[in-house]
């Protein structure tokens, strides 16, 4: 883990660009931040205050833009930063970022789809739907131990298990394939059912059964049966091992070796069904709602999404993670790509719905800072 550069204001940004490889057009101070709400004055509604406050002073250290979307019983919007540190030009509220883990979430609604079509048993092995795909060292794997974080697969290859490690590799290309063979190659790290350890081969796994049940690309399968139903016209996946964010987008950013460093441009194809979405705010609180109201997985297979294994410390359902705050049970999902960080969350009832998108400078982090700065201020009250 490299050590966290001190939270500064823009002028301390500015003296990072001047010194680094992105020295150019300076800007002398924050960029000004816009927001929109309906529910200023009502107690029952997102702490307003408590929003533009998280906003305020962007670009810092700490983020270089923010776009921020809360939804349920009152609205609140709000966009801060820069789309681009060289220019200084203002965020764009509707512009495109990594998603990262957020695509769990997409690749657990077309399984429980096909298993409501009863083209996949969620009991089903992955011994029987990927033949060959393991080894006899492996005991069997159902689909719903893969979707819940208790399969017991190990960590699979990575071109890199930093920022500053992956930089040097992120136009490489490493297929998900190469990733779970070298997963299988470690042998099993626990019996399935037994444990949950959160990781990405699992959803690597399950990319790979979608394109097998279906005999369709996962990313064609996630357009027709999530992105064009819902409305996610903004929501897409990179083709093959392209590295670019296509449209209007901010750049990401990452402090390494001390220098504030564009990470934008990364090829993401090993993540696959396990991060490598691209979408917006607005199109991810599309499927955040559309989820919640049963209108992407039907029951009794939404159930899925929101029932812990029972297994010590759980945490993950399918695609979704639990959490508590202020008294309030909240489900929904993080992801963090170079330069970007994103969260989706809800309550079941969707009284409270919160999606952000954060050019964190340390989104490869443990994500407390970003969490209590532009989360917790969703859910205050």
């Amino acid at each position: 883990m490299r050590a966290r550069v001190p939270t500064a204001l823009a002028a301390s940004l500015v003296l990072a660009l001047a010194a680094g490889p992105l020295a150019g057009p300076a800007f002398a101070a924050p960029a000004p931040a816009s927001a929109h709400d309906t529910s200023v004055h009502d107690t029952s509604g997102p702490d307003a205050d408590a929003l533009r406050a998280a906003i305020a002073g962007l670009p810092d250290a700490d983020a270089t833009a923010a776009l921020i979307r809360v939804g349920g019983d009152g609205t609140w919007r709000g966009t801060a930063g820069v789309r681009d540190v060289r220019t200084g030009a203002p965020a764009l509220a509707n512009g495109r970022f990594r998603a990262g883990s957020v695509t769990k979430v997409v690749t657990a609604a077309i399984v429980l789809q096909l298993a409501a079509q009863g083209r996949i048993d969620l009991d089903g092995t992955v011994q029987r739907y990927l033949p060959g795909l393991l080894t006899a060292d492996f005991k069997p794997i159902t689909v719903r131990e893969l979707l819940n974080f208790t399969s017991g697969l190990r960590s699979g290859a990575s071109l890199g298990d930093t920022v500053e490690e992956g930089y040097p590799h992120r136009f490489e290309t490493l297929t998900p394939r190469q990733v779970v063979a070298a997963s299988v190659a470690k042998g099993p790290a626990y019996d399935p059912g037994t444990r949950q350890d959160y990781d990405n081969i699992h959803y690597t796994v399950l990319g790979m059964l979608i394109e097998k049940v279906t005999g369709d690309s996962y990313a064609h399968q996630a357009a027709v049966r999530i992105f064009r139903p819902l409305g996610m016209r903004d929501s897409s996946f990179p083709v093959g091992a392209d590295p670019r964010i296509h449209g209007p987008h901010n750049r990401g950013y990452d402090w390494i070796d001390g220098e504030l460093t564009d990470v934008t441009d990364w090829n993401m194809s090993d993540r696959k069904a396990a991060g490598d979405l691209i979408s917006t705010t607005a199109d991810l609180e599309k499927l955040l709602v559309g989820l919640f109201r049963g209108r992407v997985v039907p029951e009794p297979q939404l159930k899925e999404m929101f029932t812990l294994p029972d297994v010590p410390g759980a945490r993950y359902a399918a695609g979704l993670e639990r959490f508590e705050l202020n008294g309030r049970v909240i489900w929904g999902k993080t992801g963090s790509r170079p330069g970007y960080a994103t969260v989706i969350a809800a309550t079941r009832d969707l009284s409270r719905t919160l999606v952000y998108s954060v050019d964190s400078t340390d989104a490869k982090g443990d994500g407390q800072a970003t969490a209590e700065r532009f989360a917790y201020p969703a859910f205050n009250r």
